[in-house]
């Protein structure tokens, strides 16, 4: 029992001073228009850092100057770190814009009709280029079921393919 409680104080006290880099990605279809609609949950202060590489300056998203402007390079970043494609074709994703949720953002997505007949890849790099131990959740909501299936995406695993099943 001791070295438990020591066990755990030290788990503690590790999970305080290196905290987890996550983003949570849900992909849905919308069973009338046949559109993939993606939801994406991204910590606002890692993407800051992000941000701030890819475009060479710094941003304040709780406090944006011009938030358009900011959406416009939210939207650049994140559509060149993430793609889709279902039965091998490139899906062509349309960036909607995000919204502030306390400590993140949502940020959203959505597609033309398509058919998700065999397979769907998807590459998610947010994050990893700047955050070493980013890992990227993908939940994918094929048509007709209740419950996910899911990717663990990371720096030197950026893609992932999940099969349909019949």
């Amino acid at each position: 029992m001791p070295h438990l409680s020591t066990a755990l104080i030290y788990l503690g006290w590790l999970v305080s001073f290196h905290p987890f880099f996550i983003s949570l990605t849900e992909i849905r279809q919308n069973p009338t228009s046949k559109n993939l609609e993606i939801a994406q949950k991204i910590f606002w202060d890692d993407l800051e850092v992000s941000l701030a590489a890819y475009h060479k300056e710094s941003f304040d998203i709780l406090n944006p100057k011009d938030k358009k402007i900011l959406n416009e390079k939210i939207g650049a970043y994140l559509t060149s770190n993430f793609e889709i494609w279902v039965d091998g074709k490139k899906v062509e994703l349309t960036f909607l814009g995000y919204e502030v949720e306390e400590e993140a953002i949502w940020a959203y997505f959505e597609s033309k009709s398509v058919t998700l007949s065999n397979q769907i890849e998807v590459r998610n790099s947010i994050l990893v280029r700047d955050i070493e131990s980013q890992q990227n959740i993908v939940h994918v909501y094929f048509p007709g079921t209740s419950s996910p299936r899911s990717l663990l995406l990371e720096r030197g695993n950026e893609k992932g393919i999940l099969q349909v099943k019949k």
